[in-house]
């Protein structure tokens, strides 16, 4: 039989979702997904429990793990495996909430509020509230440096008349983008096993540069007929 809504709620009181759990952590690492989550489950850094309906829950634990597993893989380039033995050992010894990861040997990214990325890009609060409004720009409480550079981007096109507004379709299209490359990438995708998980991670951005490639001869094209 199935569980109830109430009795699953009560099963995972404290819990935290997919979801969830990316609304806390991806501020800190912007590249995180529901896929990489699942990726890193596979890969022994977290064992988030199931309601019995198959839904994962992630403890507090859980998000200690996560936090220092992905802050070890981007400051120190480690490898996945020897991130999940340093843990599952920090862990074992009672140390894993202690556990504190050496000085980075690369800056860790920095991150902008609101008052800073405008400062850094040199725009107006209009500009970037059209370009949230727009769905240029999603909005959040920090900033990665790729919005400062989309930002700077936005100021130079508004110079020439083009704004937030006229862009919103160059969205759209890297979604669209996007949705070829899950396509593609389907069969591996459907599979849960480290092998297919690293092979998609390594073709995705295969297939984006070589669409990339064909839009920017697209877009080339297209202005030599302009100008001819």
């Amino acid at each position: 039989m199935a569980a109830s809504p109430a009795r699953e709620r009560s099963a995972s009181s404290g819990l935290l979702s997919i979801g969830q759990v990316l609304a806390r952590l991806t501020p800190e690492f912007p590249e995180l997904t529901s896929s990489k989550l699942r990726f890193l489950e596979v890969q022994g850094i977290v064992s988030p429990s199931r309601t019995e309906s198959g839904y994962r829950k992630f403890s507090s634990s859980d998000i200690e793990r996560l936090r220092l597993g992905l802050t070890l893989q981007r400051d120190h380039y480690l490898p996945l495996s020897v991130i999940r033995e340093q843990l599952d050992e920090a862990e074992a010894n009672g140390e894993s909430t202690a556990l504190v990861p050496p000085p980075s040997i690369a800056p860790a990214a920095r991150r902008y509020r609101r008052a800073e990325l405008l400062s850094a890009a040199g725009a107006g609060p209009q500009l970037l509230n059209d370009a949230i409004s727009t769905g240029v720009i999603v909005a959040q409480e920090y900033y990665s440096e790729a919005t400062v550079t989309l930002l700077r981007g936005l100021v130079a096109l508004d110079r020439h008349g083009i704004e937030p507004r006229h862009l919103r379709s160059l969205r759209q299209g890297a979604e669209r983008e996007v949705a070829l490359i899950e396509s593609a990438m389907s069969s591996l995708l459907r599979r849960t096993d480290a092998t297919s998980r690293a092979k998609a991670s390594e073709m995705a951005p295969t297939l984006a540069a070589k669409i990339d490639e064909v839009r920017s001869l697209f877009v080339k094209d297209a202005i030599e007929r302009l100008l001819s």
